[in-house]
């Protein structure tokens, strides 16, 4: 199943659900992530914390959901926005019409330097648990109804 995890900027919350999702998902998820104004590199303490807990950080990258809505690019199974701002943005029309739902999470990027690590991790547990509270679920024969259900229900895990 193919996810894109959407948010505005593209270097940190997207960057982790995209990494925990490949990484939890061992082959049943393929993710992606994208920002509607990416900022064009990924937040360094992303990259120190992914690397701290062991997932591959070889071809992270920001850029635009442009990429995701031409066609030629994968189809989407599932649209997730993590941000307010990407939640509330008219976003393009996907091929393969993806069930959509929204998991906010703070932005840990707008944290202090001196608190990035605490905001970085509290972002990336949260994320984690919803991802794994979804891989739990036989998301491949669930029907869009019912899927769109769970991932609404998950969205509200803190």
């Amino acid at each position: 199943m193919n996810i894109l995890v959407l948010c505005t900027g593209n270097s940190a919350r997207s960057i982790l659900l995209e990494s925990i999702f490949n990484t939890l998902g061992a082959g049943r998820t393929r993710a992606f992530s994208a920002g509607s104004s990416p900022t064009g590199k990924v937040h360094p303490q992303s990259l120190t914390l992914l690397g701290e807990l062991g997932h591959d950080t070889v071809g992270a990258r920001s850029k635009s959901w442009d990429e995701f809505a031409g066609a030629d690019a994968p189809e989407m199974d599932m649209v997730i926005t993590v941000c307010d701002s990407a939640a509330g943005e008219t976003c393009p029309v996907w091929p393969g019409a993806p069930v959509r739902a929204h998991w906010g999470v703070e932005d840990p990027a707008a944290a202090d330097q001196p608190e990035w690590d605490k905001a970085f991790r509290t972002a990336y547990f949260t994320l984690e648990k919803r991802a794994k509270a979804l891989l739990e679920l036989p998301i491949e024969t669930m029907s869009s109804t019912d899927l769109s259900q769970q991932l609404k229900r998950i969205g509200e895990i803190a």
